[in-house]
C-alpha cells in the first residue's frame, strides 16, 4: 500500500512537472523560413517582449525589445504570454511597375500574443519567408474601447558588436529650403561602426547593415497609409536601433507624432531582409509581398520616358517656345512624355497649357504636370500653389487637369513622416486616381508599398537627386558614390524617381563651362537601368541630338523602363554595383564604379551564355564606346570600370 502511495506521488508529481515545464515553455516560440534558414525566437523576459534572428545558425540580430506604448495601455513592460500559433500564407500576384513583375510569396507566420497588467491584449505577427521578415502589432478591442493613439513604439535591433552600417541621416524639421525638411535628401555614411551613428534626428529608413562574415540585414517598414504615421530609425543607443516615430517640430509643428487608430487595428510591417550575401538585399521584393492593393485602378497607366527643361535650362525655360522644344526632343527620342515643371500656371498659362497639351499630343507626347503640395506647411512660393492640400481644391483642378488631357502629376514639397502628411499623400492619390491621373512624389517622403497599394503612383523622390548636381559640387563629387549605393539600399525598398541621365558636359544651357559632370556618359546611360521607376524623367538636352553619338540615344529611345526580373550581379555598397534587369527576352546588365582607380571584374551572367552582345562602356581616357562581343559558353565575360564610369550590357 506504501509503494503504491509512492509510485502514485511520484506519477503526479511528474505530470505537474512537466505541464509547469510546458507553460514555462510555452512562452517562448519560433517561427523558421520556409528553406530552414531563417529563424526567428520571440520571448517574454522578466515581463518584457524580446526577440532575436538567426540566419543559418548565425546571429543577425541579438535579444531586441519589443513593444508599444498607447494612451489606453502601456505594452512595454509588465507582460504576460497568453497564447502562440502557426499558420503559413502564400500568394501570387502580378506586379508590373517594381523590380519584378512576378510575384511568388511564401511564408511560415507566426502569432504571439501578450496581455498587459491591465488585462489587455497585444499580438506581434511575425511572416518569415526565405531571406525575409516582416512584423507588425495587431491591437485588439478593449472591453468597450475602439480608438487609441500609439504614442511610442519600443521595436529595436540590437545587432552584433562588430556590425557596421550604411545609413542616411533624417533632416532636421523645418530647415532646408523654405523649411521643408525633412524629405529623405541627406548623404550616406558607409561601413562605419554603429557607434558613430549619433544624429540627434535619427536615421532614415532603409538602413543596410554588414553584420561581420555573418552576412548582411536592410531594415525597413511597408504598409504606411493613412492609418498610420511614417517612422524612421533612432540613433545608436545602448547597443540598439529603436523605431522611432515623427519628430513633433515636423508641418511647422502641427499633428500628432504619433498615430490614431481603430480598433481592432494594426501597425505597418517592419520588414528585415537578410542574406549572407548581397543577393537577396538587392533581389527583395518584401516592401509588396505583405501590402495589398487600397483601390482599382481607374483605367490602365502606361508608364515610359520624358523630357525635362527645368533639370538643365532651370526655371526660365518655363515658357511656350521652350516647352515645344523639349516637346519637340520627347518625340524625336521616341519617349512617351514631357514632364512641365514649377511656375507653368504664371508664365504660361492654363489656357495655353490647354494648346501646348495638344501640341503634345500631335506629336504622340503626354504631358505630366508640377504642383507644389504647400497650402499652409512651409514657405515655399512656387506656384502652382494650394491646388493640392484640400479636397475642394484639388477636385476642381483635377476635372480641369483630366478635361485638358493632363496624364500625371508631380507633386512636390512635403515634409515629414506624421499621419496628418501621410493622409495628404493618400489623398492627393485617391483623388487623382479618380481622374486618371499618375502621381509622382517629389521632395517627399520613402514609398512605403505604395506602387502595390495605390494603383497610380509611379514613384517618389526621397533621395540625392539630379537637381543636387546641378546645384552642388558636393553632389557631384559623390554622385558614382551614391549610385553605388542605391541598388542596395534605397532602391531596393522601392521606386525611385531620380531624374538622372545628364548628357551635357557642363550642366547648364550653354554646356560650355561650370558645373562640370565628373562622370561618363557611360555611366548615365548605365543609371538609367541601376536605378528602377516606372517612369523615367530625363536629362537630356535639345542639343544632346548633334552633340551625343546616334548610339547612345538609340540606346535610350530603346529602353523600357518597366522589369520583369532583377538580378543582382556583383558589388559592394559604396564602391561598385552590377545589376541585371529583364524586360521580355531583352537584358540589360549596369554597373558603375565609384573607386579612385578603375576596377576589373570577372562577371557571372548565365542568362547570356553564347550570345552576342552589345557592350557600352569606357576607355582608359573616360570616352565612351560601344562594342559587340560574344560571352562564353559558360558565361563568363571580364570587363573593366573606369573610375567615375560605367557600363551597359544588352543581347
Amino acid at each position: 500500500m506504501k509503494k503504491e502511495f509512492f509510485t502514485s506521488m511520484k506519477k503526479h508529481l511528474v505530470i505537474g512537472f512537466l505541464l509547469m515545464s510546458s507553460a514555462v515553455i510555452s512562452q517562448n516560440a519560433e517561427v523558421i523560413s520556409p528553406d530552414g534558414k531563417l529563424q526567428v525566437k520571440v520571448s517574454v523576459d522578466n515581463g518584457n517582449a524580446i526577440y532575436k534572428v538567426t540566419y543559418n545558425n548565425q546571429p543577425i540580430l541579438e535579444n531586441s525589445p519589443l513593444g508599444l506604448i498607447t494612451n489606453e495601455g502601456d505594452f512595454t513592460k509588465n507582460l504576460g504570454f497568453v497564447a502562440s500559433s502557426k499558420d503559413t500564407v502564400e500568394k501570387n500576384f502580378e506586379q508590373e511597375k517594381i523590380k519584378q513583375s512576378s510575384i511568388k510569396y511564401q511564408a511560415n507566420t507566426l502569432k504571439f500574443t501578450l496581455e498587459n497588467s491591465d488585462k489587455k491584449q497585444l499580438s506581434i505577427v511575425f511572416q518569415v519567408s526565405n531571406n525575409d521578415i516582416a512584423f507588425r502589432y495587431e491591437l485588439s478591442i478593449w472591453d468597450k474601447t475602439m480608438a487609441c493613439v500609439v504614442e511610442k513604439e519600443l521595436t529595436g535591433y540590437r545587432f552584433p558588436t562588430n556590425t557596421t552600417s550604411f545609413l542616411s541621416p533624417m533632416m532636421g524639421s523645418m530647415t532646408g529650403f523654405a523649411r521643408t525638411a525633412p524629405s529623405y535628401e541627406s548623404g550616406y555614411t558607409a561601413d562605419v561602426a554603429m557607434e558613430t551613428n549619433t544624429s540627434e534626428t535619427g536615421y532614415v529608413f532603409p538602413g543596410l547593415f554588414r553584420i561581420g562574415e555573418n552576412g548582411w540585414a536592410l531594415l525597413s517598414e511597408t504598409g504606411v497609409s493613412s492609418a498610420y504615421c511614417g517612422s524612421h530609425l533612432s540613433s545608436f543607443e545602448d547597443g540598439v536601433f529603436s523605431v522611432a516615430y515623427p519628430d513633433m517640430k515636423n508641418n511647422n509643428g502641427f499633428g500628432s507624432t504619433g498615430a490614431q487608430i481603430g480598433l481592432p487595428g494594426v501597425t505597418p510591417w517592419r520588414t528585415i531582409t537578410v542574406g549572407e550575401t548581397l543577393k537577396p538585399i538587392v533581389e527583395t521584393t518584401i516592401s509588396y509581398s505583405v501590402v495589398e492593393p487600397l483601390y482599382e485602378p481607374s483605367q490602365e497607366y502606361k508608364y515610359g520616358r520624358g523630357t525635362w527643361s527645368w533639370i538643365v535650362w532651370q526655371d526660365n525655360s518655363m515658357n511656350y517656345e521652350d516647352q515645344k522644344t523639349y516637346i519637340d526632343l520627347a518625340a524625336a527620342m521616341d519617349f512617351e512624355y514631357i514632364l512641365i515643371d514649377a511656375w507653368w500656371d504664371r508664365d504660361i498659362g492654363y489656357d495655353k497649357m490647354k494648346e501646348l497639351i495638344q501640341y503634345a499630343k500631335s506629336k504622340g507626347v503626354d504631358v505630366f504636370l508640377w504642383y507644389n503640395s504647400n497650402g499652409v506647411t512651409n514657405d515655399t512660393f512656387m506656384t502652382p500653389i494650394s491646388k493640392m492640400n484640400t479636397s475642394i481644391a484639388r477636385k476642381k483642378e483635377m476635372k480641369w487637369l483630366k478635361e485638358a488631357g493632363v496624364k500625371g502629376l508631380k507633386v512636390d514639397f512635403f515634409g515629414g513622416d506624421k499621419q496628418d502628411t501621410m493622409r495628404l499623400y493618400e489623398d492627393i492619390l485617391s483623388d487623382a486616381n479618380d481622374y486618371g491621373l499618375m502621381i509622382i512624389f517629389h521632395g517627399a517622403t520613402l514609398p512605403r508599398g505604395w506602387e502595390r497599394m495605390y494603383p497610380n503612383f509611379v514613384g517618389s523622390e526621397a533621395v540625392i537627386a539630379s537637381e543636387m548636381l546641378i546645384f552642388t559640387q558636393d553632389a557631384r563629387d559623390k554622385e558614382a558614390f551614391y549610385a553605388s549605393l542605391h541598388p542596395f539600399i534605397r532602391n531596393s525598398v522601392a521606386s525611385m524617381e531620380y531624374g538622372g541621365v545628364l548628357l551635357n558636359t557642363f550642366l547648364n544651357k550653354g554646356n560650355e563651362k561650370g558645373q562640370e559632370r565628373l562622370t561618363s556618359n557611360a555611366f548615365q546611360l548605365a543609371t538609367s537601368v541601376l536605378y528602377q521607376n516606372p517612369v523615367q524623367i530625363f536629362g537630356l538636352t535639345p542639343n544632346n541630338l548633334e552633340d551625343v553619338p546616334k548610339y547612345q540615344l538609340d540606346f535610350l529611345r530603346n529602353l523600357p523602363t518597366t522589369w520583369d526580373e532583377t538580378v543582382f550581379i556583383d558589388g559592394y555598397p559604396g564602391k561598385y554595383s552590377v545589376v541585371a534587369r529583364r524586360h521580355g527576352e531583352k537584358w540589360y546588365i549596369a554597373g558603375v564604379n565609384a573607386e579612385t582607380s578603375a576596377k576589373k571584374l570577372k562577371l557571372n551572367l548565365p542568362m547570356l551564355a553564347g550570345s552576342k552582345i552589345n557592350v557600352y562602356n569606357d576607355d582608359k581616357n573616360k570616352s565612351t564606346f560601344m562594342d559587340e562581343i560574344s560571352i562564353a559558353k559558360n558565361g563568363e565575360l571580364s570587363i573593366t570600370i573606369q573610375s567615375n564610369g560605367g557600363f551597359v550590357i544588352t543581347n
